[in-house]
């Protein structure tokens, strides 16, 4: 089993939801970076459950503890690496799932890639609680990001039918960008933060759960930075984007849109300002050869429902070798869009700063 990304800053991600603890290890970080852990702390808050109705109740504190690489809050050049304890577990609740298969998890498939010694508490090395050790090591990248002046940020872009207002494709104020940093329900619009929680309740009330998409813009890239061919910006990012349980798609720009435009609506035109080229429109999402243009780059991911809901559903016992009926017990999010925003901010920022 691989947990590794990138080949100039790398992270390996380690632990199972109901281990003794989770973690990161982060090579090729410059030294002598000073990172400010305040900051961490905040996107860690972000993503961590408990703190809100939209996640589960399972809480947990997801302090992350250093064990090297930083000295006195300054990169040493040394691998980084944290821990974060696992304090709040229930694995008692996960016991019908060994032989039962829940619908729409990774339970069946592990099951028949590692011979049943997959660790199914919690769902184990597959669970969202890995990436609480990704949003650490991205809100370390960041940092490094931020002295360069690249900035990232994301916000709720839908929750079922509700959707919140885009990006402005050519201009996001760092205003924006700051205030988004810091929210734990990060939108653009918050006006409409009521209609998407009444979603969210309506799912939970029904024992369902409900998916959503998020949107991520980049800002402060140079053009010139990628590979064509597979090497391209959209192809790094995409890999880190699916690293993250529960995304089912991604897009870039006006992604899908693209494909009912003619040329002439699709391209963006190129013009100097203030002596510099940009484009006027942002229809490709910054990239263009698998090459920033210098434009703000923008996509989209798509955020599927929680496969784990308290209804019955339909699966089949994998002892007995019969179909079977599980209804699934524990703690679960009944929609993780929110939370999945600081985790889509963080994997941009470890494939930015592999691209840099």
């Amino acid at each position: 089993m691989s947990s590794t990304y990138g080949e100039k800053i790398k992270i390996s991600v380690f632990g199972e939801s109901h281990g003794n603890g989770i973690g990161v290890v982060i090579d090729g970080l410059p030294a002598g970076v000073k990172i400010d852990m305040d900051k961490v702390l905040v996107q860690m808050a972000r993503r961590a459950p408990g703190n809100d109705k939209t996640s589960t109740t399972r809480k947990e504190s997801d302090i992350p503890k250093v064990l090297s690489g930083m000295l006195n809050g300054v990169l040493t050049g040394a691998p980084l690496c944290a821990v974060i304890e696992n304090t709040n577990t229930k694995s008692g609740d996960y016991g019908n799932i060994i032989s039962c298969p829940r619908p729409g998890h990774s339970d069946y498939t592990a099951f028949v890639k590692y011979n049943a010694s997959n660790d199914v508490r919690g769902g184990g090395h597959f669970s969202g609680r890995i990436t609480a050790p990704i949003v650490f090591a991205g809100a370390v990248c960041r940092q490094i990001l931020e002295n360069k002046g690249i900035k990232i940020a994301a916000h709720i872009n839908s929750i079922g039918d509700v959707n919140d207002s885009r990006f402005d494709p050519v201009c996001i104020d760092d205003e924006l960008i700051n205030r988004l940093n810091n929210s734990p329900f990060s939108l653009i619009d918050q006006s409409i933060e009521q209609d998407m929680r009444s979603q969210v309740e309506a799912a939970r009330i029904n024992l369902d759960s409900i998916g959503g998409t998020v949107e991520c813009a980049v800002t402060g890239i140079k053009a010139g930075i990628g590979e064509p061919m597979f090497n391209g910006v959209e192809g790094v990012i995409a890999k880190a984007v699916f690293g993250v349980p529960a995304i089912k798609g991604i897009e870039f720009g006006r992604g899908f849109e693209l494909a009912k435009m003619r040329g002439s609506q699709s391209n963006d035109p190129f013009e100097y300002k203030d002596g510099k080229v940009v484009t006027k429109t942002n229809n490709c999402g910054g990239i263009l050869g698998g090459i920033t243009d210098g434009m703000p780059i923008l996509f989209t991911a798509a955020v599927k429902p929680t496969p784990s809901i308290a209804q019955k559903q339909q699966t089949v016992d994998l002892q007995k070798k019969e179909n079977a009926q599980l209804e699934i017990k524990g703690r679960h999010d009944p929609c993780i869009v929110p939370r999945a925003v600081p985790v889509i901010e963080a994997v941009t920022a470890i494939a930015i700063i592999n691209l840099m």
